[in-house]
């Protein structure tokens, strides 16, 4: 037995060792953590459930189920051994383990393979008959690895051995677990943190022994690994080992702890000597037994097995209910702050009033724009009017200047009569056009409706073109009669014989004689010619006095209709886009209407939420305080992640 040995236990583990300690009165963290176990299944947590379940199992059990783990080389399998004294687990390079070692304490030695019936499987799941293979307890390692290879592929994951031997240390209620070496260790973490995590789940460990050797310093990646491990642990044991080759091995431990301690890692860091430990225990050598460090790490394991049920369970209860009511009062928090975000009720409510906000703007818009435009319009089709009709009343005026009214008015009336028919026709199909343009721009002022909004006709409707032409009665005009002519003729002729007749009567002549009879002829003609051409200028100029008269007249007429057409389409189009906008008013009411209530509804249902939610966080507080309280100390922030269940 050697340095290992001590006094068994007073209160015996069960032949089975699986075991559960029998009590009248339960302990306060075990009410604890019964009502952390309630609150999870409360809020459908069921992996949280199960996880502590696993965990209430473990603390109530009265073994001590130690994890021994470790980068491959540390050194971890060799502890082991020197602990128990007894070469249960392989240690030489060539033979690293390949599977996790389970040891406990047995009347006599004996060892099994044992296949898991699936992954999830714990470790301390009772095993048939037929999943547990017996091994040679004589070269115990050979064995092992030679049980392992003949299982069929694939089941390797499925497999750990457990091995049973009479030691007084065991007997007290230790289990040991030497675990395959940690991959990735101690280059990269991931890997690693990994393999714990099925490690700590499966095996069900109460506690982690993390083996390190003093030679070099520890690891980035080893501490993450720490780190992760004391999110799950209360406690972590960490051993320096290889002290014996190691001549600064002192300087190791303190720098191990102080990195330990500013990373916030709650950790025991022993440094031992397996190679010291076993020539002590060859020898008997107590000295050198003290200086290998095993009595120091022997020690530590008996105080935390004869106080598992106590501090262990309590510090363990406490970060237990400290993860969980995080891990349940973050998705709670989560949805506290959605509940204080604007809801999609909320978000339609304030659409619907913008839209009514948009709508009175839109309003006044195109109300403003009806009216400019109409009055431009009123302007435009008036100017197109009289533009129209003044070239008419020009064309008029030169073709009467070409004629005698007096012989060619029944051709020049007909004329007349078309063009400024014409004229009002062009000008009232420009008006149909500008009217249908000013219905599309009004209905631009709606522009999320677009011409939807339009009136239901295919076009704006326009009077159509009166005819105010009418029939232009011919002018009165003096006409040139043939005794105007003679006695115009004579008038002229009387100078005419009397000059020529005065001018020869010096030469002899008599005032009358065939000279001047000849120039009174002349005169007589030409004067009649003036007169006709004087009273032809006089009959044009009464003509087009009489055709501008005319044409104003029909003007002044036209310009009254194209007035009265512009004012029944601006009253038309007034009353439809009123009745639109009636109608989109309506609608927008009645959203809103709807909306206001939804939002109502949503507001009350997310007010209840939230007092709910507040009422739930303050019980998950209050059994956070109870938790904490249970070490005596209060922890200021939770942590969210970590190794969880599973």
């Amino acid at each position: 037995m050697g340095a290992t040995s001590s006094v068994a236990p007073t209160s015996p583990v069960p032949p089975d060792g699986r075991g559960e300690l029998q009590s009248t009165a339960a302990p306060r963290w075990l009410e604890v953590l019964d009502a952390t176990i309630q609150r999870c299944a409360a809020h459908g947590r069921a992996e949280l459930q199960e996880w502590l379940s696993g965990r209430r199992t473990q603390l109530l059990h009265p073994q001590l189920r130690v994890l021994v783990a470790g980068a491959a080389g540390q050194g971890k399998s060799h502890l082991v051994n020197s602990l128990i004294n007894a070469p249960v687990c392989p240690v030489s390079d060539t033979s690293r383990t390949s599977v996790a070692t389970v040891v406990r304490h047995g009347e006599a030695p004996a060892a099994h393979l044992v296949t898991r019936a699936g992954p999830t499987t714990p470790w301390t799941a009772p095993a048939g008959p037929r999943d547990r293979i017996p091994l040679r307890t004589e070269g115990l390692t050979d064995a092992v690895t030679e049980a392992v290879l003949a299982q069929p592929a694939g089941v390797t994951a499925l497999l750990h051995a457990e091995v049973e031997v009479p030691r007084a240390l065991l007997a007290e209620g230790l289990v040991l677990i030497d675990t395959p070496p940690l991959t990735d260790l101690p280059e990269q973490s991931p890997g690693a943190v990994a393999d714990l995590r099925g490690l700590v789940t499966y095996a069900r460990a109460d506690l982690v022994l993390f083996a390190c050797e003093s030679t070099r310093d520890v690891t980035d990646a080893e501490l993450d690994v720490l780190a992760d491990l004391s999110r799950l642990y209360p406690h972590v044991l960490v051993a320096l080992t290889k002290t014996d080759v190691a001549p600064r091995w002192r300087d190791a431990l303190a720098q191990t702890r102080d990195r330990l301690t500013e990373a916030g890692v709650p950790a025991t860091v022993i440094a031992v000597s397996s190679t010291l430990r076993q020539h002590a225990v060859r020898s008997g050598s107590g000295p050198l037994n003290d200086e290998s460090g095993y009595p120091h790490l022997i020690a530590h394991l008996q105080h935390t097995v004869a106080t598992k049920q106590d501090e262990l369970a309590r510090n363990t209860v406490a970060l237990l209910g400290r993860l969980a009511v995080e891990r349940v009062a973050t998705p709670l928090r989560a949805d506290l702050l959605r509940s204080a975000e604007p809801s999609d009720a909320v978000a339609q409510l304030h659409e619907a009033q913008r839209r009514l906000e948009d709508l009175r703007r839109i309003t006044t818009r195109w109300q403003n724009c009806l009216a400019d435009e109409s009055g431009d319009l009123l302007s435009d089709i008036e100017q197109d009017l009289r533009e129209r009709t003044r070239a008419v009343l020009t064309e008029a005026e030169a073709t009467l200047d070409t004629l005698d009214p007096a012989r060619s008015w029944d051709e020049f009336e007909p004329w007349l009569r078309q063009a400024v028919q014409e004229a009002a026709e062009s000008s009232f199909a420009w008006l149909a056009e500008r009217s249908e343009w000013l219905a599309h721009r009004v209905a631009e002022q709606f522009p999320e409706y677009g011409d939807q909004v339009l009136p239901a006709w295919a076009s704006v409707p326009v009077d159509e073109v009166p005819d105010r032409s009418g029939g232009l009665t011919p002018p009165t005009v003096e006409k040139f009669t043939t005794t105007q002519k003679l006695f115009t003729g004579l008038r002229g002729s009387y100078g005419g014989i009397l000059m020529v007749g005065l001018a020869t009567s010096m030469a002899g002549m008599s005032l009358i004689n065939p000279l001047s009879i000849g120039g009174g002829a002349l005169m007589g003609g030409r004067t009649i010619r003036e007169e006709g051409k004087s009273l032809l200028k006089r009959r044009q100029a009464t003509a087009k006095l009489a055709v501008q008269r005319h044409v104003d007249q029909i003007f002044i007429g036209l310009a009254k209709d194209a007035k009265d057409s512009v004012r029944r389409l601006q009253r038309t189009l007034r009353d439809h886009y009123s009745g639109v906008t009636e109608d989109i008013h309506e609608a927008i009411m009645e959203s809103l209407r709807s909306a206001k209530a939804a939002a109502d509804r949503d507001l009350a249902e997310r007010a209840q939420r939230a007092r709910r939610i507040e009422h739930e966080l303050n019980q998950l507080s209050g059994l956070y305080t109870q938790a904490q309280a249970l070490t005596g100390r209060h922890s200021p922030a939770i942590a969210a992640t970590g190794i969880g269940p599973g």
